[in-house]
């Protein structure tokens, strides 16, 4: 059997790609069942286009929705499509709990072996769910897999894969003209070349994040202390620390909108800070890196607020066209 092959975290080597010489013991592996948790919080009109995908996949066994707050004609469509489709299941009536245990209380009642946690505004291409999962299988558990991310023009985004989250990292991500000090990288991996196999990373995207039931028990899930962002950089780091592997898989595209949930951006970039300073202060071990992380607490919130307002008033400013809500199916 062709497997992905043990590499140090970070490097970006090709692997050996699965062929069409399957074990016969490992075609059982393959179809076993799969569960697509999405959590949606005011998502809008890309909200249904992400799920008509997602069921468009028959390897899918299941797609549980956790409403954690949309707008009554969106939960009118969406009890419309649950009435219509078993494959579908809407979980609602609990309020917003947050990104991370609002994917725990899904990947809990959900039924697949494989617990795929998808953005409400990513469109997964067929064929993907499956590749995210093979590749999974030939890693060592706890394991996490990651597809790449496409924005509409067909664009790598920012995110898919990513290096282990530092305060220098985070930094330089932040200050990419800071890179041109040598020893100093961004986090984001991008502009690095795609390979063309999976391979072994530190951290992938929690828009589109695999792993397993067995995996997702021993990890203990996702952090429920991370109320949005930062929860996917976490468990990356956990599954690593207990000796699991994390792997991209390029192979498994995703159409990804983002920042589509019709809330203030700024409120959105304030958790985001507040997942980093967590971030950061739970695995600094020591006094000095504690302090460093308080005094740089001021810098953080305006590079990623200030953002924020820059992104907000560009909007206001210039705007969007609002998307189309697709017919139901």
């Amino acid at each position: 059997m062709t497997q992905i092959k043990a590499l140090p975290v970070g490097k970006t080597a090709v692997v050996s790609p699965f062929d069409s010489q399957v074990d016969p013991t490992f075609e059982g592996a393959r179809k076993r069942p799969i569960s697509i948790i999405m959590v949606s919080y005011m998502t809008g009109p890309a909200l249904m286009e992400a799920i008509t995908a997602a069921l468009a996949d028959r390897d899918v066994h299941e797609l549980i929705v956790v409403d954690n707050g949309n707008t009554e004609s969106a939960r009118a469509r969406l009890s419309e499509l649950t009435a219509k489709r078993t494959r579908v299941r809407f979980l609602q009536g609990h309020g917003n709990i947050g990104f991370a245990r609002a994917c725990n209380y899904g990947a809990n009642l959900a039924t697949g072996h494989y617990l795929l946690f998808l953005n409400p505004d990513a469109v997964i291409a067929k064929g993907a769910a499956r590749q995210l999962a093979n590749a999974g299988d030939s890693l060592v558990e706890p394991w996490i897999t990651g597809g790449l991310l496409r924005d509409e023009k067909g664009r790598e985004q920012r995110g898919a894969r990513r290096r282990a989250l530092t305060p220098l990292s985070a930094l330089v991500g932040f200050l990419p003209v800071l890179e041109v000090i040598p020893g100093l990288k961004s986090i984001h991996r991008e502009t690095d070349p795609l390979p063309t196999h999976p391979v072994q990373i530190d951290t992938i995207s929690g828009a589109c994040l695999m792993t397993d039931r067995p995996s997702f028990e021993k990890m203990g899930g996702f952090d429920e202390r991370y109320f949005l962002h930062v929860e996917d950089i976490e468990i990356c780091r956990r599954a690593r620390q207990m000796g699991g592997q994390v792997g991209f898989v390029p192979g498994a595209t995703v159409m990804h909108y983002g920042s589509t949930s019709n809330v203030p951006r700024v409120w959105i970039e304030k958790e985001k800070l507040k997942g980093f300073l967590r971030y950061f202060w739970n695995y600094t071990p020591g006094i000095m890196p504690k302090i460093l992380t308080v005094l740089a607490a001021p810098l953080m919130a305006i590079a990623i607020v200030g953002r924020a307002y820059v992104l907000s008033l560009n909007s206001a400013l210039f705007g969007e066209k609002p998307r189309k809500v697709p017919p139901l199916k």
